[in-house]
């Protein structure tokens, strides 16, 4: 749907250079991971810590989680596991914001990660004193943002949304006659607009891992296996998501590797996700989606720089010195879950059959 509205440009080129940057975890013998391993294991007991690991992280890290009681999945799940685990520590490996959602959702917990260096693309490109001065040009709209965002980001926002339920809360906004701000990821909005037909103005930011998957590229891929079904994350080019056997959530795409027949599948995603993929479902096929890096110089070559600053040494030096721990203002904190909240009431209800019914408090 057209509107009048416009965002401003985004360029995110130069946070694609600052993640080129990025130094990647030291790499490790076996020796010295076995080590690990154990030390970990022992500090998290000692120290009443538990491990939220997300899908993109190193392998060590997603097995240390499953191997300690801990949690791998998408950043939501991670703050909901620590919520209800009795750990009084919640240690995070992923990104910075993620970090942030988890002390939203648990500001009674002590909150630490490998690195605070560890950024995300879509974060970046919406800062929040530009985007609050944005929104305030257009009072009429709902502000809906996607959990890529950093806690003032989210303070702002009437909502929060993960990509699994993202379509979901724009219709139902949509059905009530609600023109919304969609931040920050475009490919993502453009997707969400395309499949609700909702009135929405969209941020301008980008993944740097998902916005090189190269549409031309992967046709020819598809070509070499056409028995191969094609996954591709919504945070895409609009021609990568077009040639999708299912577009989806992380989860959502490592249950469609689990469920679906194909022996093969080429994945538009971060590779990290491959871990879990080939858990699921351990004598299917896996392709990465073919990036900038093919023929040419790689800028991602489909894994988040930022995402490989976690690793088992960096952890083990958190846990220990009990350095990098996450803070949000109070202020800050409480009004950001109120629009997290939002998401995860709705989901509940989602589960009921009671949306439309709703009692769900939505802003005007």
């Amino acid at each position: 749907m057209m509107n009048s509205a416009q965002a401003p440009t985004i360029d995110i080129e130069p946070i694609r250079q600052q993640a080129l940057l990025t130094p990647p975890a030291k790499p490790l013998s076996e020796a010295e991971r076995q080590a690990l391993f154990a030390r970990l294991k022992r500090l998290l007991k000692e120290k009443d810590a538990v491990l939220v690991a997300h899908y993109y992280t190193d392998d060590d890290l997603q097995q240390l989680a499953d191997e300690t009681g801990g949690c791998v999945s998408d950043s939501l799940e991670m703050a909901r596991f620590g919520h209800d685990h009795p750990a009084g520590t919640i240690v995070v490996a992923g990104v910075r914001f993620m970090g942030e959602t988890a002390k939203i959702l648990n500001p009674e917990k002590r909150v630490l990660m490998p690195t605070l260096q560890a950024e995300c693309s879509l974060d970046l490109s919406c800062p929040a004193d530009r985007f609050s001065a944005f929104c305030d040009q257009y009072p009429d709209r709902t502000v809906v943002v996607y959990a890529n965002t950093s806690a003032e980001v989210k303070a702002r926002a009437d909502w929060v949304v993960t990509s699994s339920i993202a379509t979901k809360v724009v219709q139902h906004l949509h059905e009530k006659g609600e023109k919304i701000i969609w931040a920050p990821d475009r490919y993502l909005g453009d997707y969400v607009q395309k499949v609700t037909g909702a009135d929405m103005v969209l941020w301008q930011g980008a993944c740097i891992v998902h916005d090189e998957f190269k549409a031309a590229e992967l046709r020819k891929l598809h070509e070499k296996h056409p028995g191969a079904a094609v996954l591709v994350h919504p945070e895409s080019p609009a021609d990568v998501i077009e040639q999708a056997d299912v577009v989806g959530s992380t989860t959502q795409l490592i249950n469609a590797v689990h469920n679906l027949p194909n022996e093969t599948f080429i994945v538009a995603t971060d590779r990290g996700i491959f871990y879990k993929m080939h858990e699921a479902a351990p004598d299917k096929k896996l392709i990465e989606a073919p990036t900038g890096g093919i023929g040419a110089s790689c800028g991602s070559c489909a894994h988040c720089p930022w995402m490989a600053m976690n690793g088992l040494q960096n952890l083990a030096d958190s846990l220990e010195q009990g350095t990098n721990e996450i803070h949000v203002d109070p202020e800050i904190g409480r009004q950001a879950r109120v629009s997290v909240q939002r998401m995860i009431d709705f989901a509940a209800e989602l589960k009921t059959g009671a949306i439309g019914e709703s009692n769900i408090a939505s802003p005007a």
